[in-house]
C-alpha cells in the first residue's frame, strides 16, 4: 500500500462531494483528509467533517480587504497540515494566481460540465439550451486559467428527452460523487500527476478531455 497522502478539502456549502470523498476512504485507500476549510461558517460540510472526526477551520473572506489577503491567510492554515493534495469541493471563491502557483500540480477541482465546454457558471442550462446530446462533469488540475487546467477524468451520460434542469443537476451530482473520489485516489496512489505535457495516468499522457467514464 502507498504511503498516506494528506489531503485538505476546501468547501463553501453543503459538502456533498466532501461526503463522497469521506465515504470513499478506507484501509486500502492511501488518501487521508486531514482538514476541511470553509469560507462560510454556516457551511453544512463543516458538520460532515466534524462527524467524521476531521479537523475544521473557517476563514471568512468577508474579514479580508482583498483576495490576496484572504488567500494568504488560507494558505497559512492549509500549509500547517502539510498536504500533498488540495481539493476544491464546491469552494465558491476565485483563487489568486499566487495561490494557484503555490499549489502547482497538487490542486484539483471538479466542474459540472464536459470541459472545455461551458467554463464558468450555469452549465446545466447552457447544455440544455444548446441542445447537447451529452452532459457530465470533469475533474481537472487547477491552473491560472479559470476552469482551464488539464482534465484528469470526465463522467458523461446521455441527456434524456425533455430533461429538466433539476433532473440534470441531480444526475451530474451523482456523477461527481463517482469520479472525484476516483481521481483523488489515483493521485494518492501516485498514478495521477500533472507533468509538462499535461495530466498523466500511469505515466501515460491523458487526452485533452481526460479519462472518460460513461455512466
Amino acid at each position: 500500500m502507498s504511503a498516506p497522502c494528506n489531503v485538505v478539502v476546501l468547501i463553501s456549502g453543503s459538502g456533498s462531494n466532501l461526503q463522497a470523498l469521506i465515504d470513499s476512504l478506507g484501509e486500502d485507500n492511501p488518501a487521508r483528509i486531514c482538514a476541511v476549510i470553509s469560507n462560510r461558517p454556516e457551511a453544512l460540510g463543516l458538520q460532515r467533517a466534524q462527524a467524521a472526526g476531521i479537523a475544521t477551520h473557517v476563514v471568512r473572506h468577508k474579514d479580508f480587504t482583498d483576495r490576496e489577503a484572504f488567500d494568504a491567510a488560507l494558505m497559512e492554515i492549509i500549509d500547517t497540515h502539510e498536504p500533498q493534495l488540495v481539493v476544491l469541493a464546491g469552494f465558491m471563491r476565485i483563487l489568486t494566481s499566487g495561490f494557484v502557483r503555490h499549489y502547482q500540480s497538487r490542486l484539483l477541482n471538479i466542474h459540472p460540465s464536459l470541459l472545455p465546454k461551458y467554463k464558468g457558471l450555469d452549465t446545466h442550462r447552457r447544455a440544455l439550451e444548446a441542445g447537447d446530446r451529452e452532459h457530465g462533469c470533469s475533474v481537472h488540475f487547477v491552473t491560472e486559467e479559470l476552469d482551464g487546467g488539464p482534465v484528469a477524468i470526465q463522467a458523461a451520460f446521455i441527456i434524456e428527452p425533455d430533461e429538466s434542469i433539476d433532473a440534470l443537476t441531480g444526475r451530474v451530482h451523482a456523477a461527481e460523487h463517482i469520479i472525484y473520489p476516483l481521481a483523488v485516489r489515483w493521485f494518492a496512489e501516485g498514478r495521477l500527476r500533472l507533468a509538462e505535457q499535461g495530466a498523466m495516468l500511469d505515466d501515460i499522457p491523458l487526452p485533452a478531455t481526460g479519462h472518460l467514464l460513461r455512466i
